[in-house]
């Protein structure tokens, strides 16, 4: 009789042992996943802070590099900004590379005569870039890119810029 119990004892505090198990299991199963959430969201709330804009958008079309052609604005360009809240001028001296899809047919077009076009270019560039503050340059720059490349794709009528890149930059 006493081995009897003693199993019906063990049997009990076995059935005991996972009920306990299972509902600390899903508490902290529970909790894992709202902790997971919490830092995902923090993750995208930092990465949006440091980039400045969705990466979907600069660059749109993923190109090939070896299906890429790279054209250099020939000088480097000196544009005043337009004046803070300190009051004083600031400059940004910059050279902008525009990067060409070779496999859209509007390169074709333009890839002869696109140094022609390199006043316009160089309008657009001056006009994004010294609308703004030396703080909102330094704070926006992959902004001022995006603003430029959609400027001269609708210039162009065409997307093949797809991407505007600074190869040397300095705001004073």
């Amino acid at each position: 009789m006493k081995r009897n119990l003693l199993s019906i004892l063990i049997l009990a505090l076995l059935i005991v042992n996972i009920v306990i198990s299972v509902i600390m299991m899903l508490s902290v199963n529970s909790a894992s996943k709202k902790t997971a959430s919490l830092v995902a969201d923090i993750a995208t709330i930092i990465n949006m802070e440091i980039d400045g804009v969705d990466k979907t958008n600069v660059g749109a079309d993923s190109v090939a590099l070896s299906d890429s052609a790279v054209y250099d604005i020939a000088e480097q360009m000196t544009i005043g900004l337009k004046k803070g809240e300190d009051g004083e001028d600031h400059y940004c001296i910059l050279k902008v590379s525009l990067s060409m899809d070779t496999t859209n047919p509007d390169y074709g077009t333009y890839k002869e005569t696109i140094a022609s076009y390199q006043g316009r270019m160089k309008d657009i560039v001056f006009s994004v870039v010294g609308s703004r503050t030396k703080e909102e340059a330094n704070a926006d720059q992959a902004g001022m890119k995006q603003e430029i490349l959609t400027k001269l794709q609708e210039m162009f009528g065409s997307k093949f810029i797809y991407n505007v890149s600074f190869s040397e930059i300095l705001i004073q």
